[in-house]
């Protein structure tokens, strides 16, 4: 069966009722399939004859397929109270009762369900979590443990993509953080809903470091990484800083600062938008699942920006636990949610000193200008180092105030 809302909108319901409609228009079948995959409104020569097959106008063939532009706002804001008792009755009609879910696997600080994500989402107070991470199945057609259709239509995914961010903004306080980390293509989408609801404060692009041939199109090197806030501003803001970049082998500065390296902040550099130092978890060492992991650095980075110790952290796809661990380890409360197995979650956690041991080591690495290998190779080679700054600074100083 066809079912995505523009083949529904042309009463194409099976490839005869397609054929059919493309013999009668003369539109391609596949260009046909074009517009209803990729849900692209039909341009030119194509919409004229489709209105003219349907009998009905641009207007209503765009509420059909839920296309609604700013004049057409204007016009339902303006009959808003006869469309809400529409859709108000229609909901009416077709709402759930609320089925309690209990939590399979808890530690001092967190809970976690082995559930569906918007189960899990509709038994959580709103307006309680201080900080969202989520990192959905990308509808790839990948094999996950829980055995998940990650092959659904656009329509599909799309439409079970507005309903879990729809209640994650239930949730989430006022002054909380929501970060979505997803490939580029589908953010375009779950930012359409957020800018409806939320602060937009970053699109973060996180490098991936490995490259394979794609032929007629740029190659995509980043994921994607929205970073929203609920209000004008997060409550909670830590600033996280960078080492300076220096040569591997000499320790010696890879950018020229010049004049500058006196104004250099000795905790480090500031992080920009495009983050060029989070690895994929590929070493056997550190991947707990066949599937994707998420990187603890990652994660140790977004937690310790966007919350502080006690607040409460909500992951929706809990994957192999990374957020949940991580949120351990720094002190916040967390609730999980994972519609497949949990054993590998409950292993890393009966091993969660090993990950502690990474939490140090990650932690050692940051808010420095340079890391304790990266100063021994720079003093070893007489380059400059942050206590040269520090005395430079002290100087000029000591020069202005004896003037």
């Amino acid at each position: 069966m066809l079912s995505n809302y523009f083949f529904n909108a042309l009463n194409i319901t099976n490839n005869d009722d397609l054929l059919a409609f493309s013999k009668k228009t003369n539109i391609p079948v596949s260009k046909l399939k074009m517009y209803n995959d990729e849900r692209i409104f039909p341009f030119n020569h194509d919409l004229k004859v489709i209105l003219k097959e349907l009998n009905i106008t641009e207007l209503e063939l765009k509420l059909r397929l839920g296309i609604i532009d700013t004049s057409t706002i204007e016009d339902i804001i303006k009959n808003s109270s006869n469309i809400s008792k529409i859709i108000e009755s229609s909901g009416k009609k077709n709402s759930k009762e609320k089925t309690l879910v209990e939590p399979i696997y808890t530690t001092k600080l967190g809970k976690l369900y082995q559930d569906d994500c918007l189960s899990v989402i509709e038994n959580i107070p709103k307006n309680s979590v201080d900080l969202i991470f989520a990192d959905p199945p990308f509808n790839l057609n990948k094999v996950y443990e829980s055995n998940i259709n990650d092959k659904l239509t656009k329509e599909e995914y799309l439409l079970w993509t507005e309903k879990w961010v729809l209640g994650c903004i239930n949730i989430l306080k006022e002054g909380g953080s929501l970060f979505i980390w997803n490939l580029p293509i589908w953010n375009t989408y779950i930012s359409s809903i957020l800018n409806k609801y939320l602060n937009f404060r970053h699109w973060i692009s996180v490098d991936v470091k490995y490259q394979l041939p794609i032929p007629n199109k740029l190659y995509p090197s980043h994921y994607s990484l929205l970073y929203y806030s609920k209000g004008k501003k997060p409550n909670t803001y830590n600033n996280q800083r960078i080492p300076l970049e220096i040569c591997r082998h000499c320790g010696g500065d890879i950018k020229d600062y010049g004049g500058y390296k006196d104004k250099l902040n000795s905790h480090g550099l500031n992080l920009t938008d495009v983050w060029h130092d989070i690895s994929p978890v590929r070493h056997s060492k550190y991947k707990t699942r066949e599937s994707n992991e998420l990187s603890v650095k990652l994660m140790e980075r977004i937690i310790s920006m966007a919350s502080n110790e006690g607040d409460v952290v909500f992951d929706p796809f809990g994957g192999s636990g990374t957020t949940y661990i991580v949120s351990e380890l720094l002190k916040r409360r967390w609730i999980g949610a994972e519609i497949g197995p949990i054993d590998s979650i409950i292993k890393r956690f009966e091993d969660i000193d090993f990950h502690r041991d990474q939490i140090k080591e990650i932690q050692a690495k940051k808010n420095v200008l340079f890391t304790e290998e990266m100063n021994k190779i720079r003093r070893k080679n007489g380059h400059w180092l942050p206590e040269t700054l520090e005395m430079n600074k002290k100087n000029k100083s000591n020069k202005l105030t004896n003037k």
